[in-house]
């Protein structure tokens, strides 16, 4: 019997081994997936007691291992760590009431109402005001035309000018006729139209030579048998002031036009008292004509009007050949532009 003993406890020590390999194994992969096993169950081991109890003392026993099983957990269990999922709560949601009333929006009252948004006005006006010795002072305001030429019309007589950085400009210009009209016109086709009443026409004589461009013409004159650069020599570059003229003591120059833009449309205009004179004489009447590398070697036309007391205009046209190049400088004389003035006092 002690042998028998012996066969069973060999025989559980080594059930006692599978098992415990078996469940280092489980062990292990269970570690892998962070999951805590349940105890393996072995299944009994079904032994044939009454087999070995026949055996004889001398025969080796048998001995036989039938019908072993390895169980597992029957479900894997989450480790306590996990999260665990919420219960829903028991009491049933109650959907609340729908207001259509509040669900509008309340009034925000009467909009203001949207005001014009002012206008930036681009008409051009022209004012004509008169003043001494039979000139008219005019002020022409064209917001829309900085700095644009445009063209002044007066009785016959044609300049250029141009309007400054607001779009304005004031010239002062010899009237032609009592009733005088001005005309501003510019590139793009609009305009003006201004109007003065000049009472005084009658008591001055105007001489006027208009041109295009660089040609180089002046307007001399001599009064009282003057020489040049004499008291009484009168051009350009010694105009005087129409208080002068206003006053009967003599004649002056006024020089139209913007002489710095090309193709300019020119004009200077003689005045002399002739009714208010406070002495006797002639006036001597020139054109003169300078040569220079703008004008040699080429024609030059020209128009004189003159105009005396509150007679209609009298024009003529003029062309003249200047010089070749090598003469720049010399001055070219006409001497019969005008008729010259005589003075004599009622």
């Amino acid at each position: 019997m002690s042998k028998l003993r012996r066969y069973i406890t060999a025989g559980g020590t080594l059930c006692c081994a599978l098992g415990i390999g078996v469940l280092m194994q489980m062990g292990d992969e269970s570690n892998k997936a962070s999951l805590s096993p349940e105890p393996v169950k072995a299944t009994v081991i079904k032994e044939d007691i009454g087999a070995l109890e026949a055996s004889e003392a001398g025969a080796e026993p048998k001995l036989e291992l039938s019908d072993i099983q390895l169980t597992a957990a029957d479900s894997v269990t989450p480790p306590r760590a996990a999260p665990q999922p919420q219960s829903l709560p028991q009491a049933p949601v109650t959907a609340a009431a729908f207001d259509p009333a509040k669900a509008q929006e309340p009034p925000v009252g009467t909009l203001p109402r949207e005001e014009p948004a002012p206008e930036f006005s681009c008409g051009i006006d022209i004012k004509a005001s008169p003043t001494a010795a039979a000139m008219v002072e005019l002020d022409l305001n064209a917001p829309c035309m900085v700095n644009e030429r445009f063209t002044l019309h007066h009785n016959g007589m044609m300049f250029t000018a141009r309007t400054d950085d607001d779009g304005m400009k004031r010239m002062t210009v010899p009237a032609l006729s009592e009733n005088a009209v001005f005309i501003v016109a510019f590139a793009n086709g609009e305009g003006a139209v201004a109007n003065a009443q000049v009472s005084s026409v009658e008591y001055y004589d105007r001489y006027i030579v208009q041109w295009q461009g660089k040609s180089g013409l002046q307007v001399h004159a001599f009064e009282y048998g003057a020489d040049y650069g004499e008291a009484g020599h009168i051009w350009a570059e010694a105009a005087r002031d129409l208080d002068v003229a206003a006053r009967g003591e003599g004649g002056f120059i006024t020089r139209l036009g913007a002489s710095d833009m090309d193709g300019a449309r020119m004009a200077e205009v003689y005045t002399f008292p002739t009714l208010t004179a406070q002495k006797d004489g002639e006036i001597d009447l020139r054109l003169e004509a300078e040569v220079t590398r703008a004008n040699c070697g080429r024609d030059i036309e020209a128009q004189s009007l003159r105009v005396s007391g509150a007679d209609a205009p009298v024009t003529s046209d003029l062309v003249l050949a200047m010089p070749e190049c090598d003469a720049i400088g010399d001055y070219l004389v006409l001497k019969n532009m005008f008729n010259d003035l005589k003075i004599a006092r009622n």
